[in-house]
């Protein structure tokens, strides 16, 4: 559980730190400012950022797009990120939590464990355009 928060957590830490520098010099706006910064940078980095996130068993049920993730993933936070109020009609499957999604994205990708890794109606996508993928799941629907 704690490996899903590392980045999130150590980026918060940092902006603690570097803030109570910036009040030791005297500049307590620049550390606010700072501390607000890396703060926002936890947030995006943590899984609470995505929706909750489903068992690779149960998500290949009911035939709706499935993106396996992981935490601290850019890419996955990218399409997240522009995918909007569409990511709702997919199933979020976090590798780290699952390790049947995660043997399912290595036998998609050929061993690694890259994602994010999209599969739509049995076929699998590695790091798909958010356009591209918001127009398949309108397809799909």
């Amino acid at each position: 559980m704690l490996r899903r928060w590392r980045l999130a957590i150590l980026s918060a830490l940092c902006g603690v730190l570097i803030a109570a520098a910036k009040v030791n010099d005297g500049s307590s706006w620049g550390a606010v400012i700072l501390l607000l910064a890396f703060l926002g940078l936890a947030v995006a980095l943590s899984p609470g950022v995505f929706p909750r996130p489903e068992r690779a068993a149960d998500a290949l049920r009911d035939g709706r797009p499935v993106v396996y993730w992981r935490p601290g993933c850019p890419f996955c936070l990218r399409l997240r990120a522009r995918l909007g109020p569409e990511a709702a009609r997919l199933h979020w499957v976090d590798i780290w939590q699952d390790p049947e999604g995660a043997a399912a994205v290595r036998a998609i990708t050929g061993g690694d464990e890259t994602v994010p890794t999209v599969v739509i109606a049995g076929e699998g996508f590695v790091n798909p355009d958010p356009s591209w993928l918001r127009d398949r799941i309108a397809a799909v629907s």
